[in-house]
């Protein structure tokens, strides 16, 4: 256990010990700024996450503290912190208990955690809870966004160092593949890799994650829109032949490229409105080992031939052309906006090399951004508006408060909590209110105690 910046000291972990150090640090009462954080014990019980996580560390019926431990980690992703060494501050204010524990655990502790399960049972994780989202409705399915998403790497290994900017200096990058909700700006998984993988082999090993995810469409196919650096033959030959998507991609902006768009005679464009054509045709990529050719759109703007403007997209399938231009491939950018919003949960920078660690920590922070979406929803505006970081200094840290035991009940009081009188009708008699929406109230972490909110 952490007891403070520069000491650690054993502790006994057998279950006993640590229902009977949680019940007693819960009835000496607990006051602090870190209580903000049992907002998301309700959205565990509602998403499901306990079980996930008792899976994933490989919880035995008569001991569960690898999942406590784990627990640990989705709320310090909540809390945007990278590790327990940047602040030793989280002690006695109601953090530890969150989790279950009458301590914190060290940073050895949990690394181990991490260290000893391997990327496919990280993979599984993201599965499971894929999963429970789209069976919550986090999910329309319909237009996916496809993204590398390449982190400031601090390992000490010698790796390929990468320019974020033409004008910056190169860096060592981590890469990590994400694949996204353009709907409803929700993750479904994500992916990493060492410099030394390849795009293709990547983006194919996190669809065959998203097939095991979501149904098998019945309707039309989920389009998957994606980046330039998406266009590779092996890639859409895989697409085509081994998943139920579509996969649309800018093509590069090549000059042959452009002489080829140029040189399209005038009546092979339909025009659509004022200064927007679009042409059609289909197409071999090259080195492309399909039977079935590609479809290409070429997008011209502007209304004289000098001021004509191009753009080409290839389509793995044929799609009506308007409204994959114009409505589905703009909403590629929101990838960007989950990026700006919540990388901060823990996939802004990455601290190792080893994989299998990388893919548990991003795959418990995926745990987190879930929570955290669900709680986004129930609280309303500002809140669903504020990224992660301001979610974790307002609300996780900023809210001041205690808590103490009332018979089988824990109640959380908030002193200065924003929008109070809303808030009532969320969190207060909470049991009854998660009795109506058929979930358990009993908290399996907190030892089935009940939890309920109070506002002063």
């Amino acid at each position: 256990m952490q007891r403070a910046a520069k000491r650690q000291r054993l502790a006994k972990t057998d279950p006993a010990s640590l229902e009977g150090q949680v019940r007693q640090a819960l009835a000496d009462k607990v006051s602090g700024n870190l209580l903000g954080l049992w907002l998301l014990a309700p959205e565990h019980l509602r998403l499901g996450s306990w079980d996930l996580l008792r899976t994933w560390s490989g919880a035995s019926a008569g001991s569960d503290l690898a999942a406590r431990l784990a627990l640990h980690l989705v709320h310090e992703a909540a809390l945007c912190r990278t590790s327990l060494r940047q602040d030793r501050s989280l002690r006695h204010k109601g953090f530890e208990l969150a989790n279950g524990l009458p301590w914190l655990p060290t940073d050895g502790a949990l690394h181990d955690l991490l260290a000893a399960h391997t990327i496919a049972q990280a993979q599984q994780l993201q599965v499971g809870l894929g999963q429970l989202r789209r069976a919550s409705g986090h999910f329309q399915s319909r237009l996916w966004a496809l993204d590398p998403h390449r982190l400031l790497s601090y390992s000490k290994r010698d790796l390929l160092q990468r320019r974020p900017a033409a004008g910056q200096t190169a860096v060592k990058q981590a890469q990590t593949f994400f694949l996204l909700d353009a709907d409803t700006g929700q993750p479904l998984c994500l992916v990493n890799a060492s410099s030394s993988r390849n795009l293709s082999a990547a983006t194919a090993e996190l669809l065959a994650l998203a097939q095991q995810i979501l149904p098998r469409p019945q309707g039309e196919r989920p389009l998957i829109v994606a980046d330039s650096e998406h266009f590779t033959a092996e890639l859409f030959d895989h697409v085509r032949a081994h998943t139920p998507f579509d996969l649309l991609a800018p093509l590069h902006q090549t000059a042959a490229n452009q002489a080829a768009y140029r040189a399209l005679p005038a009546e092979r464009f339909t025009p659509h409105w004022a200064g927007f054509a679009i042409a059609t045709e289909t197409f071999q990529p090259r080195r492309s080992a399909a039977a079935e050719p590609c479809y290409r759109y070429i997008q011209r703007t502007g209304e004289r031939s000098q001021d004509y403007h191009f753009k080409g997209f290839a389509c793995t399938r044929a799609r009506a052309e308007v409204p994959t231009l114009t409505r589905d491939f703009p909403g590629r950018w929101h990838i960007e906006e989950f990026y700006r919003f919540e990388q901060d949960l823990g996939w802004k920078r990455a601290g190792t090399l080893n994989l299998h660690v990388r893919a548990g920590q991003m795959s418990l922070a995926l745990v987190t951004q879930a929570l955290i979406h669900q709680l986004r929803k129930r609280l309303g505006a500002p809140f669903d508006q504020w990224e992660s970081q301001h979610l974790a200094k307002e609300l996780f840290s900023g809210l001041e408060g205690d808590l103490r035991v009332e018979r089988d009940t824990i109640v959380v009081t908030y002193y200065n909590a924003p929008n109070a009188n809303q808030w009532k009708q969320h969190f207060e008699n909470l049991p009854r209110q998660l009795e109506k929406e058929g979930v358990n109230p009993q908290v399996p972490w907190l030892y089935n105690f009940k939890l309920d909110f109070r506002f002063k």
